[in-house]
C-alpha cells in the first residue's frame, strides 16, 4: 500500500488529471512473507509507442508468441502480440487494457451527457451535468472572455499589502485535493494540502491534516536531482511560468517576465528542500503527528497560523495531523524569510496555472507544453469532449456516475461479482487459519479484519448530494472555481459529523478500485467491472486470473507493510506480536530485492521498498484468487484453467509507456511497471506447473525463494 488509500493502478499523472480523468491506484494492505531473491530480470522496456485498441472481451484474448517460453518472459509471453500491434495514442503518455476500457467508458458516458442537452425538461442534478460539460466545450465563450475571469484573482493578489494579507491568501488557496492514503504522490500546487478523514486514533470523529504542497512539479526530485535531464527539465519549468506570467499581463515584458519566473522557481527549490521524501510520505508511522493550534506557533514559526486557519475556513478545528512536519515548519519558515514580491508572484503563477483549462487556448497550449510534451511525453493534447469529460467528471463525479450506472451496469454483473468477493475473501482467511508462524492473538486480530471488512461493489449505498453547487451554462471559468470551492466546503462540513465506513472515495464510472485502511473497506467501481477485467461471458478461470486478482489485490492491501498498522476498526494501531512482525518485515525484504532487481532502463531500476506494498498486494491478492477459484471450479479444474487463470491476469496488465512517462514513474509511483507486476506469478508454484518453466529459463526461481503469501 505505501499508504495511500491505494488504488489498483495508475495510468495518469495528477497533470493529466487535467485533460481526462481515467483510471489510477488502488490502496493496498498485504501481509506477505517475502522469501524470495532475485537475480535481474531482463524484460523489454515499455516506453515504446504503440495504435489505441478497444478493450478486448476476455474470450478474444490469446496467448501471445509462440517462440517465447512463458518461463523466459511471461508478460511477453502473453501480451507480445498486443504490443507490437499496439500505438499509444497521441494524447496519452502511456496505453494499456485499462486505458482503453477508460476511453470505451468515456465515451459512452459523453454520449449520454450530450444527449442530455436535448432534453427541455431536464433539472436537478443531470441538468448541471449537462450545463457544466456544455459550458467547458463552448471555446468560442471562453475566448470571447479572455483573460477578464482571471483578473479579479491576480488583482486580489496584487492588493496583498503584506505578509498578514499574504497568510490570509495562502489560508483561502486551501483546496482539499490530497488523499495521502490515495496519491503516492501528494501533488498540490497550493502551499498545503487538506485532506478529512477519521482519525488516525480516535475513529468516532474526522480530523483535518495538513499536508506538504507547493510545488508545480510533481516531486521535489524534479527540483533537486542533480541528472541532466531533471537539469533540462527544470529549465523548461522555469521559462513556462515566465510564459504564464506574460500572458497573463502580470509582466509586460519578455525579461520582467525571466527575472520573476527565476524567483519563483527559487522559492519552489527552497520549498522542495523542506518537503518530506517519497519514502518518508508514504509511511504512516511518520505521519502520526497531532499537533494542537498553539503547537503551530512553536513548532512553525514564521507566519500567523490563527490567521491562516480563519482564512481556510478551519478556525474552529483545534487539533491537525501534520502528516509532513518538516514541510509545515520549512514552508511557513520560508513565508517569512522571502520577499513579499516573490510570494505574489508564486501565487499569481499557481493561479494562472490550475485556471489554464478554462482560459483561452493559448493558456491551455502552454500548460500542456509543459505538462504534457515536456514532462510526460506526450505528443498531443487531447481533443476538448475528452478534457471536457475530465473537467466534468471532477466538478461532479458521482452525479455523472449515477448517470452511467443507470444504463450500463446491470444487477446480475453486482451480484456475480458479490459472490466473488465473498469467495476471494473467504480464501484469503483460510489461508490466515494455515500460517503456522502467526500467533494466535495476530490471527484473531487478522480474521476480525475480514469479517468487518466494507465491500462495495458497483456504486455508493449513498450518493452525494450537489444541490448547493452553482452551474452557469456559459461560464466554465466561474463553474471551475465555484466547483472547486464547493468540494472544499463539503470535505470541510465533515468535521462536524461522523465518519461513514460505506463512503465511496471513487466515482463508478472510473476503471479502477481502492482499499480504504482508515475505513477497512474496498471499492469497486462498475466501470472496471466489464471486460477484459470481468467478463460474464468468459470462464471463471479468465475472470479470477484478471478481476479475480483484483479483487485479492484489494483485500491483500488490508494486510500488507502499510494496511496491517491498521485495525479492524481502522485505528492506527500494533496488533501484531513482535515476533510475528520481525517474521514478516524478515519476508518483505526478499520481495525487495526481488524487485530492485528489474532494471527497465540501464541507468534506472524499479524501486522495490517504494513499490512494496503494491507487490506484495499483487502477489497476495494473485494467490488468494486462485485458491477461490479452485475452490469455486471442483474437480472441474485443470492445467488448462490454470493457464487461463494466469494468462488472465497478464492480459489485465497490458500496458505500454512512454520512456518520459516511465521513468517518472519509476521515481514516483508506488507501483511498479506492469511488466513486472506481472512477473509476481514466478512465485506461485501453480504457474511453474501450468506452464511447465524449468530451471535455467530467465523467471525460474528455486521453491526456497520463491514469495510466500499468507
Amino acid at each position: 500500500m505505501n499508504l495511500q488509500a491505494r488504488y489498483y493502478n495508475k495510468t495518469i499523472t495528477h497533470q493529466e488529471r487535467n485533460y481526462m480523468k481515467t483510471s489510477w491506484t488502488p490502496m493496498k494492505t498485504a501481509l506477505v512473507l517475502a522469501l524470495c531473491g532475485a537475480a535481474a530480470v531482463s524484460m523489454p522496456s515499455q516506453a515504446q509507442q504503440a495504435n489505441a485498441p478497444k478493450a478486448e472481451a476476455q474470450g478474444n484474448q490469446t496467448a501471445a508468441s509462440a517462440t517465447l517460453r512463458p518461463g523466459d518472459d511471461f508478460f511477453a509471453y502473453a501480451n507480445g502480440d498486443w504490443v507490437s500491434k499496439t500505438e499509444i495514442p497521441a494524447d496519452r503518455s502511456s496505453w494499456g487494457a485499462m486505458g482503453a476500457l477508460a476511453e470505451e467508458t468515456n465515451q459512452r458516458i459523453v454520449k449520454m451527457i450530450e444527449d442530455l442537452a436535448g432534453d427541455k425538461k431536464l433539472s436537478g442534478e443531470a441538468r448541471k451535468v449537462s450545463d457544466y460539460y456544455r459550458a467547458y466545450m463552448n471555446e468560442a465563450a471562453i475566448e470571447g472572455k479572455g483573460v477578464a475571469p482571471l483578473k479579479p484573482m491576480l488583482a486580489g493578489i496584487d492588493a496583498i499589502k503584506d505578509k498578514a494579507g499574504l497568510t490570509r491568501a495562502l489560508g483561502e488557496s486551501v483546496r482539499a485535493d490530497v488523499d495521502p492514503l490515495n496519491n503516492t504522490d501528494f501533488f498540490t500546487e497550493n502551499l498545503f494540502g487538506l485532506w478529512v478523514a477519521q482519525g488516525l486514533h480516535d475513529t468516532s470523529r474526522h480530523m483535518p491534516y495538513l499536508l506538504q504542497g507547493g510545488l508545480g512539479m510533481p516531486d521535489r526530485a524534479y527540483y533537486l536531482d542533480g541528472s541532466e535531464r531533471m537539469a533540462g527539465l527544470r529549465a523548461k519549468y522555469q521559462q513556462h511560468i515566465a510564459t504564464m506570467l506574460k500572458m497573463a499581463g502580470v509582466s509586460k515584458t519578455a525579461s520582467d517576465a525571466e527575472a520573476r519566473a527565476a524567483k519563483v522557481f527559487a522559492l519552489e527549490v527552497d520549498i522542495a528542500n523542506a518537503h518530506a521524501t517519497r519514502a518518508d510520505s508514504a509511511d504512516v508511522l511518520k505521519a502520526d503527528n497531532t499537533w494542537t493550534v498553539k503547537d503551530f506557533a512553536s513548532k512553525a514559526p514564521g507566519m500567523d497560523w490563527n490567521a491562516f486557519f480563519k482564512a481556510a475556513k478551519l478556525g474552529d478545528q483545534q487539533k491537525f495531523i501534520v502528516w509532513h512536519p518538516s514541510a509545515v515548519v520549512g514552508e511557513a519558515a520560508l513565508v517569512n524569510k522571502v520577499d513579499l514580491a516573490t510570494w505574489k508572484d508564486y501565487l499569481a503563477f499557481h493561479r494562472i496555472n490550475q485556471m489554464a483549462n478554462v482560459l483561452p487556448k493559448a493558456f491551455a497550449d502552454q500548460r500542456f507544453d509543459f505538462y504534457g510534451k515536456s514532462l510526460s511525453g506526450t505528443p498531443q493534447q487531447s481533443v476538448r469532449w475528452k478534457r471536457a469529460l475530465g473537467a466534468t467528471n471532477e466538478a461532479m463525479d458521482e452525479a455523472v456516475g449515477k448517470i452511467y450506472v443507470a444504463k450500463y451496469f446491470p444487477a446480475e454483473n453486482k451480484a456475480r461479482l458479490q459472490q466473488m468477493v465473498a469467495n476471494i475473501v473467504d480464501a484469503f482467511g483460510k489461508r490466515v487459519d494455515k500460517l503456522d508462524w502467526m500467533a494466535p492473538a495476530t490471527r484473531a486480530q487478522a480474521k476480525e479484519k475480514l469479517k468487518t471488512l466494507y465491500v462495495g461493489v458497483g456504486y455508493p449505498d449513498k450518493w452525494k448530494s450537489y444541490a448547493g453547487l452553482k452551474v452557469v451554462p456559459d461560464d466554465a471559468f466561474g463553474n471551475a472555481v465555484r466547483a472547486d470551492e464547493f468540494h472544499t466546503a463539503q470535505e470541510i462540513a465533515k468535521l462536524h459529523r461522523k465518519p461513514d465506513r460505506t463512503e465511496w472515495s471513487m466515482p463508478p464510472q472510473l476503471v479502477n478500485a481502492v482499499n480504504l485502511p482508515l475505513q477497512n473497506a474496498l471499492n469497486f467501481p462498475a466501470a472496471i467491472l466489464q471486460p477484459p477485467f470481468f467478463d460474464p461471458k468468459a470462464s471463471d478461470a479468465t475472470n479470477y486470473g484478471a478481476i479475480g486478482a483484483i479483487i485479492g489485490h484489494e483485500i491483500s492491501h488490508s494486510f500488507d507493510d502499510q494496511g496491517a498498522q491498521f485495525d479492524a476498526q481502522g485505528r492506527l494501531r500494533d496488533w501484531w506480536t513482535k515476533q510475528d512482525a520481525e517474521h514478516f518485515k524478515t519476508a518483505s525484504s526478499k520481495l525487495v530485492e526481488q524487485y530492485n532487481g528489474y532494471k527497465p532502463f540501464s541507468d534506472l531500476a524499479v524501486n522495490g521498498q517504494l513499490t512494496l506494498s503494491e507487490n506484495l498486494a499483487d502477489l497476495a491478492g494473485l494467490a488468494a484468487s486462485y485458491d477461490a477459484y479452485k475452490a469455486t471450479a471442483g474437480t472441474k479444474a485443470g492445467e488448462e484453467g490454470d493457464r487461463q487463470f494466469f494468462i488472465g491476469y497478464a492480459h489485465s496488465w497490458r500496458n505500454k509507456a512512454r520512456e518520459a512517462a516511465e521513468r517518472r514513474g519509476i521515481l514516483t509511483d508506488g507501483h511498479a511497471p506492469p511488466q513486472y507486476r506481472t512477473a509476481t506469478v514466478r512465485n506461485l508454484d501453480a504457474w511453474y506447473k501450468a506452464f511447465d518453466v524449468q530451471p535455467g529459463q530467465k523467471l525460474y526461481l528455486a521453491p526456497e525463494d520463491r514469495v510466500r503469501v499468507w
